[in-house]
């Protein structure tokens, strides 16, 4: 039995936030969004996100965000629709 990663709290998303955005992202960071946004999607399972709403939902710069969503489209976590929004891959939940 698997468990759901816990969510930071907000205070600690912001310090990561202002790290990836000063530094870029590093591993730790890349691990850490990829942790979240897994755990969004698993909480919400219906989310139907666009890459722009990603992006704004979770405060990232363009190319952090496409990097985040190709490795969960790449390892069968999500899947990108015709009408180009990133929901969970059937199955995932």
């Amino acid at each position: 039995m698997t468990t759901r990663p816990s969510l930071a709290p907000v205070g600690r998303t912001a310090d990561r936030l202002r790290l990836t955005q000063v530094n870029g992202p590093t591993d730790s960071t890349i691990a850490d969004w990829l942790q979240l946004i897994r755990a969004e999607y698993l909480e919400m399972p219906r989310l139907r996100l666009t890459r722009l709403q990603a992006q704004r939902l979770w405060a990232l710069d363009p190319s952090t965000c496409d990097a985040l969503l190709t490795a969960l489209v790449n390892v069968g976590f999500l899947t990108c629709t015709r009408d180009e929004r990133y929901v969970l891959t059937e199955g995932e939940w």
